[in-house]
């Protein structure tokens, strides 16, 4: 079931719409600007629905004080170094919304911009899912990015299944690498997310410099705080002295280099509510934030102030600053090969 609603409007006068996706186990809201998830209402073990994202009741907060809470986030999602980037041969200037460095797409990404919706009934893998598409077109150099880009985003719901799939249809070369950047907490606010248990099927995470840029260097997680294959739960992470966690806020600010393995990737689970989410992608990295910078949001939906580890973000996604790093093959999207990914949270209750 899917239903809408106005949820105000921006300071230029244009409407944003809510799409509310309703099934039996959890209950999904959208905007038309950003893509934003406003809410996932998921039960615990008695039933009780929260709200299990941060974010906001009003659109004037997202508008002027949000941190990327919910939102589709690109065209690049995190930092690009020294704001360039150089596809054969040409450099490209991009704005620096981020110290020297260009964060999220820029001043105006995917995020501040009002997509076209369109209500969607298919099948997926077998079941019936219900969502909404939407899309976008990008000019070419908005933002500094080469390339007139469409954009196509899927939010589908099949019992406690939420999938993401991602398009972009470009007229000429150029790098795209988008995310979702919903932060979770599966307390529904009455806590913050160190007592979260965390699973990533990785064995090496990418090192960041002071200005959370990738230095080059791929890290095995043996015996370090990074080791999360047997899972187990974020307390440490505030305390921690390792130098990587300390060097980005005293928290994980990291892409995980995920194994590829068939079977669950990601696990995230809160044991008092007994509220859970795997995901699962067709992304070779999945970078970690742990809410290391929160504090200055204000008032959530959830009705708790914001403040630090309030959140952590899940972020799938190709390596970070590809077009300027070595870390693997970079996937550039053409006219010939649009940009493709997906991931899937499936939550659940135990």
């Amino acid at each position: 079931m899917i239903t809408r609603s106005n949820f105000g409007k921006l300071k230029d006068g244009r409407e944003v719409v809510k799409y509310t996706l309703r099934g039996d186990e959890i209950e999904v809201s959208i905007l038309n600007y950003g893509g934003i998830i406003t809410e996932i209402l998921q039960g615990d073990r008695k039933g009780i629905r929260k709200n299990i994202v941060l974010g906001y009741d009003n659109i004037e907060d997202y508008e002027e004080r949000s941190p990327h809470f919910g939102c589709i986030t690109g065209r690049v999602a995190g930092r690009i170094a020294g704001g360039e980037l150089e596809i054969d041969g040409r450099r490209y200037k991009l704005p620096l919304n981020s110290g020297s460095n260009t964060l999220h797409g820029g001043v105006r990404g995917l995020d501040k911009q009002i997509w076209d919706v369109e209500e969607i009934c298919i099948e997926v893998d077998g079941k019936v899912a219900e969502g909404i598409e939407l899309s976008y077109t990008s000019e070419h150099l908005e933002e500094g990015f080469p390339g007139e880009v469409t954009f196509r985003v899927r939010y589908l719901l099949s019992g406690g299944e939420l999938s993401i799939e991602y398009l972009g249809e470009t007229d000429r070369k150029t790098f795209v690498n988008p995310t979702n950047h919903t932060y979770f907490n599966l307390t529904g606010g009455r806590d913050n997310v160190l007592g979260h248990e965390l699973y990533i099927d990785a064995d090496t995470f990418v090192e960041l410099n002071g200005e959370s840029i990738p230095t080059g260097l791929k890290k095995d997680v043996e015996g370090s705080i990074f080791d999360r294959r047997e899972g187990g739960s974020l307390r440490g992470l505030d305390t921690s002295k390792n130098s990587d966690i300390e060097i980005v806020g005293e928290g994980f600010d990291h892409p995980f280099i995920l194994n590829k393995k068939d079977g669950r990737e990601i696990h995230l689970r809160e044991e008092e509510s007994g509220r859970g989410v795997e995901v699962e992608t067709s992304e070779a990295v999945v970078v970690v934030y742990t809410g290391n910078f929160l504090g200055d949001e204000g008032r959530l939906s959830c009705g708790a102030e914001s403040r630090k580890y309030m959140g952590i973000c899940l972020e799938t996604q190709d390596y970070p600053d590809a077009p300027n790093q070595e870390l693997g093959e970079v996937r550039y999207a053409e006219p010939s090969k649009p940009y493709k990914a997906w991931t899937k949270y499936r939550f659940f209750t135990d």
